[in-house]
């Protein structure tokens, strides 16, 4: 009548619950404040805040979003507010960004309307380009 098996569940790791061990990015939602380096081997995805160096393949940034730190990425799509340096071989920046850093990249397009303040760095190069320091607009200048 009575036996001696176990009817506990087994543990389950989170990863087999979720899938997530074969997710091809990663998200940190709006309401996720991060303080720390993030690394991820990933496609990052950020909407909320991360107070600390970003390393990732490829980083999607939210409008409402916000990083303080250094953003190093295969590729950058940029649309929130960035306060620190980013190095990227295809960088995108939106028109709803607000970047105040130096930018380092191979390959760049800037929408009308963002604003960026810092100087840029082609990756070939060794120094700033000619020293330019860029503050787009939305136009007006």
């Amino acid at each position: 009548m009575f036996s001696k098996s176990s009817k506990s569940p087994r543990p389950v790791s989170p990863m087999s619950a979720t899938g997530a061990k074969h997710t091809p990015f990663s998200l940190i939602g709006g309401d996720v404040a991060i303080t720390g380096n993030l690394s991820a081997s990933v496609d990052l995805h950020v909407d909320g805040v991360v107070e600390g160096d970003i390393s990732c393949a490829a980083l999607v940034q939210g409008p409402d979003s916000r990083i303080t730190g250094h953003v190093t990425a295969q590729s950058a799509r940029l649309a929130g507010l960035v306060d620190g340096s980013i190095t990227a071989d295809e960088l995108v920046v939106e028109s709803t960004a607000r970047i105040t850093g130096d930018v380092r990249y191979e390959r760049i397009t800037i929408e009308p309307g963002s604003r960026i303040a810092g100087h840029f760095t082609h990756k070939d190069s060794e120094a700033p380009a000619a020293g330019l320091k860029l503050i787009a607009s939305d136009g007006a200048n």
